[in-house]
């Protein structure tokens, strides 16, 4: 199975239906398939500029790794000099705090990411998660 662009969309419009019912700043939302290409993007009015890079290395990390972007983030405050590396490794493109969630298909196979910037990186995946579990898959923070 992979992902489509269809349930990309319905991903990014959810989580941003999410953030604007919670109230939360502008966000900008990227999905990523397995390979780690994106595959839908969308910059809430007023996110700044760099919203989008962010956006990206959250899901690039989580498909880099293997894990959510909160796994990522609390192997940083354990293991600094190991994310660190791995951020080199992929050319800085890794973004190590929450927000960037695994989509998961029913069998447990990684379906591709969805990252978030904008709010609280807590609030980012709450919306990330809302997006996922949307289109039915199953959404994997760490």
């Amino acid at each position: 199975m992979t992902l489509t662009l269809d349930q990309a969309r319905k991903a990014v419009a959810t989580a941003l239906a999410k953030g604007a019912e919670l109230g939360l700043k502008p966000l900008t939302v990227a999905v990523l398939d397995a390979g780690g290409a994106l595959v839908a993007l969308e910059r809430s009015d007023g996110a700044s500029r760099m919203r989008p890079d962010i956006a990206i290395g959250k899901a690039n990390g989580a498909i880099a790794l293997g894990m959510g972007s909160r796994a990522i983030f609390k192997r940083a405050e354990e293991q600094p000099f190991f994310i660190q590396a791995m951020n080199a490794l992929a050319g800085g493109v890794l973004v190590p705090v929450p927000g960037g969630v695994l989509i998961r298909d029913a069998g447990g196979a990684i379906l591709g990411a969805v990252g978030i910037t904008g709010d609280t990186s807590d609030n980012d995946e709450t919306c990330a998660v809302a997006g996922i579990e949307a289109c039915g898959f199953t959404a994997d923070c760490g």
